[in-house]
């Protein structure tokens, strides 16, 4: 059962609308971040899980379960990612995650059932006819399905905002599942990525933006989890300007922007992508990134949807690579 509510953040933005923890931080520092504070060094070491069925979760929700669960249902990316590193496969999800390369790949995703009715309201009806011991689901677009829920299984809220917050919830659903051993090597593994690509931080500035048309947005460190790995590994000059603010292509320009990361939120069809879309703008030729041929769209099921130790894995290899 769940005692507290979640945390908003740009989660449901980044999938819908253009689309703590062990932090283990040691004393030295490393590049820069956002507000020009030294970002802590990532320490490797990392402590032992313990298996419980009960446990207060990295943001402070209460989870209590009869049992370890065996029969999970994944409404958002990160607990397909989670799921993934700790060797199980859900019994049904809500997204596309799992049939990409690294994860089940496309011929065993297609024995994973699919939730019908999109990311923002799946079917109740649906999930509970997987008979399902846990249901996980993203706080502030899923939160609502708690009530009708509540008597028939255990949905547990998560609301990642940082790395250190996926790897929270990492620790939290191996402890939940006993899969301690495995969850103690993907958060170890991850670590040591991290913590090895940070040694040797890039002196280009970086940039991820995101959405489907002109209208874009800028993935910032302190709302986006695969944002808050940039202050580590690049210059990454960019803060939250709220729900209501963005930045424009002027101001990207007078960033001069070495390095581009574009995540295509597609709906439907896709009609081409954002980079596509922007190149009618004549402000996009002239930064820096796009004239010397450094954009990269990459995969928007990774890259702004999965959030976990495996994603950001992937992340850290894409991003670290073109940022040489």
């Amino acid at each position: 059962m769940l005692r507290s509510p979640s945390r908003c953040v740009r989660g449901w933005i980044a999938a819908v609308a253009l689309i703590p923890l062990l932090a283990n931080c040691g004393t030295s520092t490393g590049p820069a971040g956002a507000d020009g504070t030294p970002a802590p060094r990532t320490e490797v070491t990392v402590e032992p899980i313990e298996a419980t069925t009960r446990l207060t979760d990295t943001a402070g929700v209460e989870v209590s379960l009869e049992e370890r669960p065996e029969r999970i249902v994944c409404l958002f990316a990160l607990c397909d990612d989670i799921l993934t590193e700790l060797g199980i496969v859900p019994v049904a999800t809500n997204s596309a995650l799992l049939a990409r390369p690294g994860f089940l790949g496309e011929r065993k995703a297609k024995g994973v059932d699919v939730i019908p009715g999109g990311f923002i309201a799946p079917e109740v009806e649906a999930i509970l006819s997987h008979k399902p011991d846990l249901v996980i689901g993203l706080g502030d677009t899923h939160g609502k399905l708690a009530p009708a829920l509540k008597d028939a299984t255990t949905f547990w809220a998560m609301q990642p905002e940082s790395w250190q917050d996926s790897v929270g919830y990492l620790r939290d659903v191996a402890a939940l599942t006993g899969r301690t051993a495995e969850g103690e090597k993907a958060e170890r593994a991850f670590r040591a990525k991290l913590a090895a690509a940070e040694k040797s931080p890039s002196e280009k500035t970086a940039l991820i933006i995101y959405g489907s048309d002109e209208n874009f947005g800028v993935a910032t460190p302190d709302t986006d989890v695969t944002a808050s790995l940039f202050p580590k590994l690049a210059d990454y000059p960019w803060k939250s300007r709220g729900v209501e603010g963005s930045y424009s292509l002027e101001e990207i320009l007078a960033a001069d922007v070495d390095v581009l990361f574009v995540e295509t939120m597609s709906f439907g069809d896709t009609d081409g992508t954002l980079s596509q879309k922007l190149a009618g703008n004549p402000l996009w030729g002239k930064i820096p990134a796009v004239r010397e041929g450094r954009v990269h769209e990459v995969d928007s099921e990774v890259w702004a949807k999965g959030r976990g130790t495996r994603s950001l894995g992937i992340v850290l290899d894409e991003a670290t690579a073109a940022l040489r």
